[in-house]
């Protein structure tokens, strides 16, 4: 089935557009909503957003939720598109460092050589967790790319934002799919 694009401004859509909308495709079909930064940039949360709020994660508390804990709470206060948006750029984060060289380095650091698609992730979520111009260095140069660090974590912070917003679960697939070997370029000969 093909897929269609509808361009809408936000101040025409209301309640009777969504039933328009459901009566021309049927109830059963999937709609996704994306929302495209205005001329302005005012409003949408950014990557220096993204950057300040995991910034925010307390490295010296030991506990693994508690590290996180702040920035979940700093996430939680922003706006709910914040917490989609933050999820979608971590997403991009993950992806871009799922890559063959990524992947064989940090095979090489580990004690027994061996290799773990879970484990690859997290570390990758490490790598992130630790700041903008750490991802960057291991990014643009994989040799960088550690081999004995891990924060799993960092995948529940924006489910732990919703959370703590709304009281409900956080149901969402974002934009990039960051399970190893997703990247299928980057994991190319």
């Amino acid at each position: 089935m093909p897929t269609t694009v509808l361009k809408v401004n936000l101040e025409d859509i209301n309640p009777q557009f969504f039933e328009d909308l459901k009566g021309d495709l049927g109830k059963d079909a999937e709609v996704e909503i994306r929302v495209q930064e205005s001329q302005h940039g005012e409003g949408l949360f950014s990557e220096a957003d993204f950057w300040q709020v995991v910034d925010l994660l307390d490295w010296p508390n030991r506990n693994r939720a508690a590290i996180s804990a702040p920035a979940a709470k700093a996430l939680s206060r922003m706006h709910i598109s914040s917490i989609y948006l933050f999820q979608d750029i971590l997403s991009e984060k993950l992806y871009r460092l799922d890559t063959r060289q990524h992947a064989q380095t940090y095979r090489e650091k580990q004690a027994d050589d061996s290799f773990s698609s879970d484990d690859f992730l997290y570390a990758r979520c490490a790598v992130v967790a630790e700041g903008r111009d750490y991802y960057e260095k291991v990014q643009n140069n994989p040799s960088e790319m550690p081999g004995n660090i891990d924060f799993e974590h960092l995948l529940t912070l924006a489910a732990e934002a919703y959370r703590l917003k709304t009281g409900r679960a956080f149901d969402y697939i974002p934009l990039f799919n960051y399970e190893t070997h997703s990247n299928v370029k980057g994991w190319e000969k």
